[in-house]
């Protein structure tokens, strides 16, 4: 089963609250949001949850080798085989602020690819990698997006990664909270 298919069937999570943040907070801390399948494929476990997800620091430009935090899904429900209830590394994050004022995180992670992706290699293996891309308004809670196996270029005028067609996103993240950790 594709990557996308297996993280909207993840989510069937249940939200909890925190408090909410007006920017956000110096590593670590841990953001929550309810997420919504935006494709058309029918998904076996639900296609609506939760997701956390943990920053442990800012990828700097030089190094990108240590992991950044984790995404998580602490109550995936059923068979366990990827372990998302344990979660997977943060390979890279990055913070800049919106022309509002608000933030902008970007979030990339390793995709897992069913044994017959690897074996067949469709275009979506080019792309190994989970990108996030979330805007967290001056007040209030945030938003963003999920994408599975999707292009990204580079701005070189903000040396950001930007994302190909961020509205079109496969998963939509809402009501996104962020916590400050010890």
């Amino acid at each position: 089963m594709r990557w996308r298919l297996i993280v909207a069937a993840a989510v069937a999570l249940v939200c909890s609250s925190s408090a909410i943040r007006a920017d956000v907070p110096a590593p670590p801390f841990l953001m929550r949001s309810f997420v919504v399948n935006m494709t058309n494929v029918s998904v076996p476990r639900g296609n609506a949850g939760v997701m956390e997800i943990r920053i442990t620091g800012w990828s700097p430009a030089a190094t990108r080798q240590r992991p950044k935090g984790r995404l998580r899904l602490p109550n995936w429900q059923g068979p366990d085989p990827q372990n998302y209830r344990l979660g997977w590394d943060i390979q890279y994050a990055a913070l800049s602020k919106l022309e509002d004022g608000g933030d902008r995180i970007v979030i990339a992670t390793d995709r897992h690819m069913s044994f017959m992706e690897v074996r067949e290699r469709p275009r979506s293996y080019d792309y190994p990698f989970t990108l996030i891309e979330i805007h967290i308004p001056k007040e209030g809670k945030g938003e963003g997006r999920a994408f599975g196996a999707t292009q990204i270029q580079f701005d070189k005028k903000k040396n950001q990664i930007v994302l190909e067609q961020y509205s079109a996103g496969e998963l939509r993240l809402n009501e996104i909270t962020v916590e400050a950790q010890k």
